[in-house]
């Protein structure tokens, strides 16, 4: 990090929020700090989840650092019928989302859950957790939708070639799943993560706070 003693640094630890520290020593291998100040607490974040299917490696990589960026609770990736990657590797993911959490200053890092296949995550859903999907056979318009819900929440976005539609039907058959649309443009698996999820902060989320 080309520091030298003195210098000031920000450290977080994902639990206490974020620290102020000053560098007593600096060598090549390793790096002393005292501690001054304690600047912010741990920032609390909505209660929502981005079950997201995987994509290609540096597609899905994307996704996590802007979910990161945009202040998600929780990431789930999920296993499909058209999903072309199969395999997360969760070092990797978690380097991705904590170099995204430096970036935007944020203090609480999400949660990155193992792949789930998609009939699991259903029969496993959290009774009264609002589940929209983002559906593109259509549904109730997202801004909308998400305006008018005030439940905990999840956003389940599909693979590069979509949902077949036997998944299609049931994950509408489920109880807690609402269908939304995204427009009258067809996607791609990434950009639909994203902009759900950046409309969901602005009308459901914190960014009005």
């Amino acid at each position: 990090m080309r520091v030298s003693p003195g210098d000031a640094v920000i450290l977080c630890d994902d639990k206490t929020g974020e620290w102020l520290a000053r560098v007593s020593k600096a060598g090549k291998r390793n790096v002393a700090l005292i501690v001054e100040d304690h600047l912010r607490e741990r920032e609390q974040v909505p209660d929502f989840t981005l079950c997201a299917a995987l994509l290609k490696k540096q597609n899905f990589d994307l996704v996590l650092e802007k979910a990161t960026e945009l202040g998600v609770r929780r990431i789930q990736p999920v296993l499909t019928r058209r999903c072309v990657a199969d395999k997360l590797n969760p070092d990797r993911a978690r380097t991705i989302v904590t170099e995204a959490a430096e970036q935007c200053a944020r203090t609480a890092l999400p949660e990155i859950a193992a792949p789930v296949r998609l009939e699991t995550l259903l029969a496993d859903w959290p009774e009264g957790r609002t589940l929209f999907f983002a559906d593109e056979a259509g549904g109730d318009p997202a801004a909308q939708a998400f305006a008018d819900c005030s439940k905990p929440a999840a956003l389940l976005v599909g693979p590069e070639g979509g949902f077949e539609d036997a998944e299609r039907t049931a994950i509408r058959e489920h109880q807690d799943a609402l269908a939304i649309s995204l427009g009258p443009r067809i996607l791609r698996g990434e950009t639909a993560a994203i902009a759900a999820t950046a409309l969901w902060m602005g009308l459901a989320g914190d960014w009005n706070k």
